[in-house]
């Protein structure tokens, strides 16, 4: 059973071939996933980011939820290997969002990047409220969303570190 309030997550990973110094850059451009990503439309700091405790707002739209922003603070950062923000209130966060970087020899790199959903309120919690008994359904759909446009993303990052074109 997948319960929004247990903080179910999802989880992609790819080995890029570029070292870590040609990834880094990518992944702290918070508007790149809007040249791959379906749903996220465009990104931007508020203020001097990407560093803990910045903020950034993310506006967003999906076909059968329409369209919508979040405000995210920056909440865990180490230059060259980790980059994590939360949307909401980081002490009653809607999700969590990472990606964490490493190397693999001189000229290879890991990325994984993560997610994890509540338990804080977000677009899923009136639809669960109307709906208790498809709880399961509508957080196993919805990381399913996630789990796309995150593979999205790590492809998008790995084919322009590698010097090729994103897929569209």
């Amino acid at each position: 059973m997948v319960k929004y309030a247990d903080g179910p997550r999802t989880d992609v990973e790819i080995e890029i071939d570029a070292p870590t110094s040609d990834v880094w850059p990518l992944l702290v451009d918070i508007e790149l996933p809007a040249r791959v990503s379906p749903e996220l439309r465009t990104a931007e700091w508020i203020d001097d980011g990407p560093a803990e405790g910045a903020t950034l707002r993310g506006y967003n739209q999906h076909p059968r939820v329409g369209e919508w922003d979040v405000r995210c603070t920056g909440t865990g950062f180490t230059s060259g290997s980790a980059f994590e923000w939360t949307v909401g209130d980081p002490a009653n966060k809607t999700a969590r969002w990472r990606f964490d970087l490493a190397p693999l020899g001189a000229d290879r790199s890991a990325l994984r990047f993560s997610a994890e959903m509540g338990p804080g309120p977000s677009g899923l919690t009136p639809m669960i409220a109307r709906m208790p008994e498809r709880e399961d359904d509508i957080v196993a759909n919805r990381l399913a969303d996630w789990n796309a446009n995150m593979q999205l993303t790590v492809d998008g990052i790995a084919a322009l570190a590698e010097g090729r074109e994103p897929a569209s």
